[in-house]
């Protein structure tokens, strides 16, 4: 069984770490530390319940359906597109890097949940793919997708937090334009890469 585990843990890694929507969102915030503990509380929550949903088998249910993911697919493009364009502008705009008020927790709160339920590629690696790979392991499923979910608290926590190191080297606002600009092209190739899927 931790065997099986570590499979789950090392699969969902691997689908995880590739820089996104997610990651660059929970980075920035980690960076300013504003408002960390709920964004890495609704990552992993969020990640530990499509996982689960997965490995009850809605991964199946969601392929029968493709009219489903295809609607998603295009409001998740639409989101990633206005929050790369917001990206961009915020790397051209030197007053949207001084030291403004910070946004509250419910806005930000509310835009981790859009970046993490608005983006396709979650419901394809977290619920179809992981919960396909974890029917195979049989009675061992669940064991499997305990290891996945724990490799999602290991990672965010590790981003969030490690980012917080990089605060003082990265508090600059020269740093923010690059950041902010690295952010806004990854967030619009994503949509790209998936309006052509």
């Amino acid at each position: 069984m931790l065997t099986t585990a570590l499979a789950g843990m090392l699969t969902g890694l691997a689908l995880i770490v590739a820089i996104g929507a997610q990651n660059a969102f929970v980075l920035r915030q980690g960076i300013r530390r504003e408002h960390l503990v709920p964004v890495l509380l609704v990552c992993i929550t969020a990640d530990a319940l499509l996982i689960s949903l997965g490995t009850a088998g809605v991964g199946v249910l969601v392929q029968s359906h493709p009219r489903a993911l295809t609607v998603v697919t295009w409001v998740g493009v639409a989101y990633l597109v206005v929050y790369g364009l917001l990206s961009l502008r915020r790397a051209l705009s030197p007053g949207a890097l001084t030291a403004a008020a910070p946004a509250s927790r419910g806005s930000v709160v509310l835009t981790t949940l859009a970046i993490t339920f608005l983006n396709p590629h979650v419901y394809l690696d977290t619920v179809v793919m992981l919960g396909s790979i974890a029917g195979g392991f049989e009675e061992q499923r669940w064991a499997f997708a305990a290891g996945a979910a724990t490799g999602s608290l290991v990672w965010f926590t590790g981003l969030g937090l490690g980012a917080r190191w990089l605060a003082g080297p990265l508090g600059h606002p020269r740093t923010w334009q690059v950041l902010d600009g690295l952010i806004g092209l990854t967030m619009l190739a994503i949509a790209g890469r998936l309006a052509t899927l």
